[in-house]
């Protein structure tokens, strides 16, 4: 799991990890599950699980790759998968496709634990105070910056306040406070 993905073979390859569990997905979900896969696999692995970079928009972390296919879907469930086009001839192509067992594991388990969550739980959760898109947000208002991308040294420094509020079934309904992500290896 040390190589750098084509976003779009990831987005393929969770989305059709999504239609075998059931979960619909939506284009502002897509990118923010893809996010939050990357940003675990930097923190656990020190390297990147996309290649490419995400951006800082107005609704969170988008892949500028990702949102080019994908946009067309607008507000709706997802129900394409993502082609390459071969420059000589225009022909649309399938991707590679994702065989390696840990990054399935790793979307298997971000859409586990993230996939069921509303677009704005998930948008609310990309845009905790201090988070990489926090930061780079707050970056762009107060110095010269590129793009507002959201770096993967950026990434790896913040991406621990990322927290959220989950429901435990062990505590009668009470809700306890945890970190989104296992940060062990």
């Amino acid at each position: 799991m040390s190589e750098k993905y084509d976003p779009r073979s990831v987005a393929n390859l969770l989305l059709d990890e999504a239609d075998g569990l059931n979960i619909p997905i939506k284009h502002i979900a897509l990118q923010k599950l893809l996010y939050f896969a990357h940003g675990l696999k930097l923190i656990r692995t020190r390297t990147p699980l996309l290649s490419g970079y995400f951006e800082a928009w107005q609704y969170g972390p988008v892949h500028p790759a990702v949102y080019k296919i994908f946009k067309r879907c607008g507000a709706n469930t997802i129900n394409i998968r993502a082609q390459k086009t071969d420059i000589l001839t225009g022909e649309k192509l399938p991707l590679d496709v994702i065989e390696d067992s840990d990054t399935k594991l790793l979307i298997q388990s971000i859409l586990n634990s993230y996939g069921n969550m509303s677009t704005r739980s998930l948008v609310d959760l990309s845009h905790t105070v201090n988070s990489p898109w926090a930061y780079t947000v707050d970056k762009a208002r107060t110095s010269a910056t590129l793009g507002l991308r959201i770096t993967d040294d950026v990434i790896l420094d913040r991406f621990r306040y990322h927290l959220i509020t989950v429901s435990d079934s062990q505590s009668n309904g009470e809700t306890v406070e945890e970190a989104p992500f296992n940060f062990r290896n």
